[in-house]
């Protein structure tokens, strides 16, 4: 699991759409796609349902992006405080 994985998890379900996660994300459409695909792989569950116009988390999907999201938060907390420092 990579922060690159975490940041693209709350992209798409804050845009609701991959390629918009890909453009707020500068990537394209595939590089998310296969990062999401191995994020699920990797915890051997479907986070997000593929919806005609869009995608929508899961259960496991909302209980996983409130991780993500805390993660994503201490990890800029620790980039702000080792910043005051220099």
């Amino acid at each position: 699991m990579s922060l690159d994985q975490l940041e693209t998890v709350v992209a798409i379900a804050e845009e609701g759409a991959v390629v918009r996660a890909a453009r707020r994300l500068h990537l394209t459409q595939p590089p998310v796609t296969r990062r999401l695909q191995a994020l699920e792989d990797e915890l051997g569950v479907q986070l997000f349902e593929r919806l005609p116009n869009g995608m929508r988390p899961t259960d496991a999907g909302r209980r996983f992006l409130s991780h993500a999201r805390a993660i994503l938060g201490a990890v800029e907390r620790a980039r702000e405080d080792l910043a005051t420092e220099s």
